[in-house]
């Protein structure tokens, strides 16, 4: 079993940034694709990026190019850099880490909110 906690949300005016974390409690070794989520108010969750064990990197077409997405093993950590923040971006975001197992975990999640 995997346990997950995001960190790092908060309130940021437009074009701002801020950098998620979420740290797993098992090695994040024994995880196959982690990739971070969001839901806005009244909306569905939608995926917002993900990557792969070996580091392949995948974006949703709204966040490409201002987002950042990264794992840094030796921490068991996933990040989430966000730039340019806009205020359709305002979201609680929750990562995601998918097992070998073909089970999947996610944290509970972090909210952020861009001001205009």
């Amino acid at each position: 079993q995997v346990q997950l906690v995001e960190s790092g949300g908060g309130l940021v005016q437009a074009g701002g940034s801020l950098r998620l974390s979420c740290a797993a409690s098992a090695s994040i070794f024994s995880i196959n694709g982690m990739g971070w989520y969001r839901q806005a108010p009244g909306k569905q969750r939608e995926w917002v990026a993900g990557i792969t064990r070996s580091r392949n990197t995948n974006y949703a077409d709204s966040v490409k190019g201002r987002f950042t997405i990264s794992r840094d093993n030796a921490k068991n950590t996933l990040y989430l850099q966000m730039n340019s923040l806009k205020p359709e971006d305002t979201a609680v975001y929750y990562c995601k880490a998918d097992l070998f197992d073909r089970s999947a975990y996610w944290g509970p999640g972090t909210q952020v909110t861009v001001s205009s």
